[in-house]
């Protein structure tokens, strides 16, 4: 009897394939190696423009004083939903989304609010603004923003400084330039700079981006020539005029 040996090798091929094929696929349903418990934890956040405001280390502390810090726990018993919720109550945390792997690994994902500008009132608040307009408390990591002083209440910090800081993070230019930014009784704005011995006053901060485009040409064409400290007060208060207030020549002795 003649045996087909190519037959035969063709058979045995096909079947080493078909178990490969089987073997690949239920390896691809089931990537990763279940564990039983949490053997790691990454904690991600996106910090955004402002820096300094959360850390993972702090992430982790509010964790473990709510018994919710998963490492070394039963996977199953891991409640990402809760997680969640517990540091979304942080105000300084905007959004959080939390989940587990099979091989063990905790993930939690955090966007931070973005101050814009911290508020040091007359009355004694001390707090930031961030840019929706929330109030987030003061905290001992220092931030390069701008600070609003004098007479302002909360819902003035919320509904006009909350503007303004947006549009000075915005425009690296004002966002470098101003450093103060003082609210006077009738609720009109004075802005301190950083380079010049003058103060701008805005009058009530409204039509923003017309007066300080104003004051880029002025800057420009104006205080560039006669000299950044000629001039101790810059209204620009009103849309057609620039007024300046010469600074007062110390005479020698």
């Amino acid at each position: 009897m003649n045996i087909n040996w190519s037959k035969i090798t063709f058979i045995v091929v096909d079947c080493l394939l078909a178990v490969y094929l089987i073997l690949a696929i239920t390896a691809f349903n089931h990537p990763d190696v279940a564990s039983d418990v949490c053997t790691e934890v990454n904690i991600h956040i996106d910090e955004g423009e402002v820096k300094g405001f959360l850390n993972a280390a702090e992430v982790k502390l509010l964790l473990q004083k709510a018994r919710l810090y998963p490492l070394g726990d039963n996977i199953s018993d891991v409640n990402v939903r809760k997680i969640e919720e517990t540091l979304a109550q942080n105000p300084f945390i905007e959004s959080v989304q939390s989940y587990k792997t099979q091989t063990g690994h905790v993930h939690i994902n955090i966007s931070q609010r973005l101050p814009v500008m911290r508020v040091k009132a007359a009355n004694g608040d001390d707090y930031y603004v961030d840019s929706e307009g929330n109030i987030m408390p003061t905290t001992r990591f220092v931030s390069n923003l701008v600070v609003a002083t004098g007479d302002i209440k909360p819902k003035y910090a919320q509904r006009v400084l909350t503007g303004i800081g947006r549009y000075l993070i915005d425009n690296p230019l004002w966002g470098n330039q101003i450093e103060q930014i003082n609210v006077l009784a009738d609720g009109s704005v004075e802005m301190v700079p950083r380079v010049g011995n003058h103060i701008i006053y805005l009058g009530y901060p409204n039509h923003l981006q017309q007066k300080l485009s104003r004051l880029e040409k002025f800057y420009k064409y104006g205080l560039s020539k006669a000299g950044w400290n000629k001039y101790s007060y810059i209204n620009m208060e009103f849309s057609n005029q620039i007024i300046c207030k010469k600074a007062k020549q110390i005479q020698p002795i």
